[in-house]
């Protein structure tokens, strides 16, 4: 389904690299005026060149005072992707206080904060609007070495439904999307280690790792306010593996990329 974001005003975050980099290029492309926020001025530089007009911030969204100071007057949004993420991958007893704190700040407080943000913007404009957190399938099923990770998702799981239950009658949709390890630059990372990487693929339908396309269907899709009005919805990528085994796949699904 093609979707038409003409006239709408959306913000990205983690927006320098991978599943945010791709999601600012098909909202570009699909009409939207886009703010970009990334820690990696670099990356912005680069995306700008990419689609002109586009609006960067270079924020790290760990720090709460920066974060506000950034994007406390970001002006109207209608569209929010929560993706900014960090994955360290450590044993359960070698993570840190700090490992730990760096995931919460990036991977949850972030999206908690950035959504009260934009959302109390929807709602002194009185409109409605759409918030996507990115999150993960190790929400609902976790591997060694990402205990810290795992945590923040299943957090932001529960972050989705009293977002989505709070914000509904303002007309604000709150979704998220589950993927499992995406090839991005972090995620090439993450599947490195050759133990998690074939535990995943091993109660993975397809036994592969997804592409970003697939992810970013599906947060465009959950975003699009005026494909469906859904909310607190778990777009759960790649699905079976939640249930630690596979299923026969369909020849067709099989063939099909990401």
């Amino acid at each position: 389904m093609q979707l038409n974001f003409s006239g709408l005003r959306a913000l990205v975050t983690g927006a320098g690299k991978g599943i945010g980099r791709d999601t600012v290029k098909a909202l570009y492309a699909s009409g939207a005026r886009v703010v970009a926020v990334s820690r990696t001025n670099a990356d912005l530089v680069s995306l700008s060149k990419e689609c002109p007009g586009i609006e960067p911030v270079c924020v790290d969204l760990g720090d709460w005072k920066a974060t506000e100071k950034a994007l406390g007057g970001v002006g109207p949004v209608d569209l929010l992707v929560n993706n900014a993420a960090v994955a360290l991958m450590r044993p359960f007893l070698e993570v840190t206080k700090e490992d730990f704190d760096r995931s919460f700040s990036v991977n949850l407080r972030s999206a908690f904060q950035v959504s009260q943000i934009v959302a109390q913007g929807m709602i002194n404009r009185g409109v409605p609007g759409s918030i996507v957190n990115v999150s993960s399938m190790v929400a609902h099923v976790t591997f060694p070495n990402l205990a810290a990770y795992s945590t923040t998702k299943g957090a932001m799981t529960m972050l989705t439904k009293s977002m989505a239950m709070e914000l509904g009658p303002y007309k604000i949709r709150v979704n998220s999307v589950n993927p499992t390890v995406v090839l991005t630059a972090m995620g090439q990372k993450v599947s490195a280690d050759p133990e998690f990487s074939q535990k995943l693929k091993e109660r993975h339908p397809l036994r592969k790792f997804a592409g970003i396309g697939r992810s970013i269907v599906k947060a465009l899709h959950a975003a699009g306010a005026r494909v469906v009005a859904v909310s607190r919805t778990q777009a759960d990528l790649d699905s079976l593996v939640r249930e630690g085994r596979r299923r026969p796949v369909p020849a067709q699904r099989a063939a099909g990329g990401s």
